[in-house]
């Protein structure tokens, strides 16, 4: 057992200019800050990894999308047991360590070359490692904390901010590791962040050893926790709570019932970054690296745009101008269909106006080419004619040929970039039409749009749970808000049609949505502002 000193217990009220940050907030920072490493490690180059038939398994794009969409469901279904299980019965410094030890141990088991059962026993240990870790850690931070703390805001803001750092970094090494040794010393990688995580925690240990019990919290402290869960911005909580109880308990829930509705279509729009964002970036961008480096531009964009935004927010309420929380979920709707808006143009600039295939041997000039086409799109286009075998050789020694199922397409003009799009399919006979990769600057951009609406839209979502939902039903209805985002991963599953639609099609499939429920929210701002007056 830790001994605690005085210096690690929990501060009591003291005047502000004397009270400081515990130690345990840097020592919560840096376990955070490696575990979202070895998290977004991992989860940057999952995809990839399942469509890569030389390291991984060759799956189609399809298949890839819809593990994807299951694993990040179950992602954010666990923290509400591992939360459970740590308040009941384990505590949350137990809870962390037996989180670290499921993460450890699926980072490692990934490392292992092209085993399907030990694949997804090492997806099983990440999403119950996550279950035990992400909510206990975030507890933590609101623990070393007195109730009413000047400073537990700072710390929330400090914390979040490890977050970000650890996602952003997370892709860069990925990238490096990847593209000079290969996927699985790069999920090795992953593994030796975890430990560091489980290192920082263990030696400092006694820091945080005072904040291991559930206390009573504010509205806004749990909201702020339950953020940090999510790897969202932690957000104020304004005091309406007399306004707030005059309203009838079922209008207040319906109107949170509307905002799950709009979270979870936003979720499913939005985590196309680690599927078909990703694949676009690796197979569609003209740059020199792979798709995983596109996972740190979001975290970026977070990290550069977080306190700007907060500023401004503050700016317009000293003039009584700032939106409500509903009128700024609806802006971050809107602004979630224009990122998609601008990755649409960015696929017309590039002529992926139908669907994709891969060109295997190209020529410089018209001509017949060999080309690499998926499952779904075969079925979708009834393709007839039958395929023949094309053996890739090793890329380096000790790897085993590839094996391809390849068609025979052609073409009027020279196809020299390995993309094509498929132009005609008769069933036995194939046409395909040149293609090019665009400016990764149509992709900085779109995160841009989208990552300020993510700051409008997600740090909202909890803050607005834990004023609008009765008191008595707060527990529920948070767990609804998991559940509503829950279900939004798995509807990333979306993905498996971006071998079916075209790239321009798909992203703009996915802007209408996001524009539809933008717009139906604005038409149901007024009832939704006075069923939850002051937010």
């Amino acid at each position: 057992m830790s001994t605690i000193t005085a210096t690690d217990r929990v501060p009591a009220a003291t005047p502000h200019g004397s009270e400081q940050h515990p130690k345990g907030l840097y020592v919560l920072f840096g376990t955070e800050m490696w575990e979202r490493f070895s998290f977004y490690t991992m989860l940057a180059m999952l995809v990839l990894y399942m469509r890569d038939a030389s390291q991984g398994f060759g799956w189609s794009t399809a298949k890839s999308a819809d593990i994807y969409s299951w694993y990040q469901m179950f992602v954010y279904f666990t923290p509400l047991l591992g939360g459970f299980l740590a308040d009941r019965l384990l505590g949350f410094r137990r809870s962390i360590m037996i989180g670290g030890v499921f993460f450890m141990a699926g980072h490692l088991l990934l490392a292992v070359p092209k085993n399907i059962p030990i694949f997804f026993t090492a997806l099983v240990c990440l999403v119950v490692g996550n279950g035990f870790f992400k909510p206990n850690v975030s507890s933590l931070v609101g623990n070393l904390y007195r109730e009413g703390s000047h400073l537990k805001d700072r710390a929330y803001l400090i914390f979040y901010m490890g977050i970000n750092i650890g996602a952003f970094m997370a892709p860069i090494v990925a990238e490096f590791v990847k593209t000079k040794w290969g996927f699985h010393p790069a999920f090795a990688i992953a593994g030796g962040g975890m430990f560091i995580s489980l290192l920082i925690f263990t030696m400092f240990k006694r820091h945080v050893a005072a904040a291991d019990t559930k206390r009573n919290q504010s509205a806004k402290s749990e909201a702020n926790e339950k953020a940090l869960t999510e790897d969202l911005p932690p957000t104020a909580a304004s005091e309406a709570a007399a306004a707030m109880d005059a309203v009838p308990e079922w209008k207040r829930i319906v109107a949170l019932i509307v905002i799950f509705l709009i979270v979870i279509v936003f979720w499913m729009i939005f985590h196309q970054n680690g599927s078909t964002l990703t694949l676009w970036a690796d197979e569609n961008t003209d740059w020199n690296v792979t798709g995983i480096i596109s996972n740190s531009i979001n975290p970026m964009w977070i990290i550069v745009l977080s306190l700007p935004l907060a500023w401004f927010w503050g700016f317009l309420d000293r003039r009584g101008l700032e939106p409500s929380t509903p009128a700024k979920i609806g802006m971050g709707m809107a602004l979630t269909g224009l990122s998609f808006i601008v990755l649409y143009f960015g696929a017309l600039s590039g002529g992926y106006t139908k669907p994709s295939v891969k060109v295997l041997q190209e020529g410089a000039s018209p001509g017949t080419y060999l080309v690499e086409i998926s499952p779904e799109t075969i079925k979708a286009q009834g393709i007839t004619t039958p395929p023949q075998d094309l053996v890739i050789p090793p890329a380096k020694a000790g790897d085993d040929p590839v094996t391809k199922k390849v068609w025979q397409a052609t073409s009027t003009e020279p196809i020299t970039t390995g993309l094509a799009r498929l132009e005609n399919a008769t069933g036995s006979q194939l046409s395909v039409a040149p293609v090019r990769k665009v400016s990764p600057w149509w992709l900085i951009m779109a995160y841009f749009v989208i990552s300020l609406g993510e700051l409008m839209l997600s740090p909202m979502g909890l803050s607005l749970v834990s004023k609008v939902a009765p008191i008595r039903m707060r527990g529920l209805m948070m767990g609804g808000w998991f559940a509503a985002t829950a279900i939004g991963n798995k509807l990333t599953a979306i993905g498996r049609y971006w071998d079916v639609w075209s790239h321009a099609h798909f992203f703009l499939v996915l802007a209408i949505m996001a524009f539809v429920m933008s717009v139906v929210l604005f038409l149901l701002l007024r009832p939704l502002k006075k069923a939850m007056p002051g937010v």
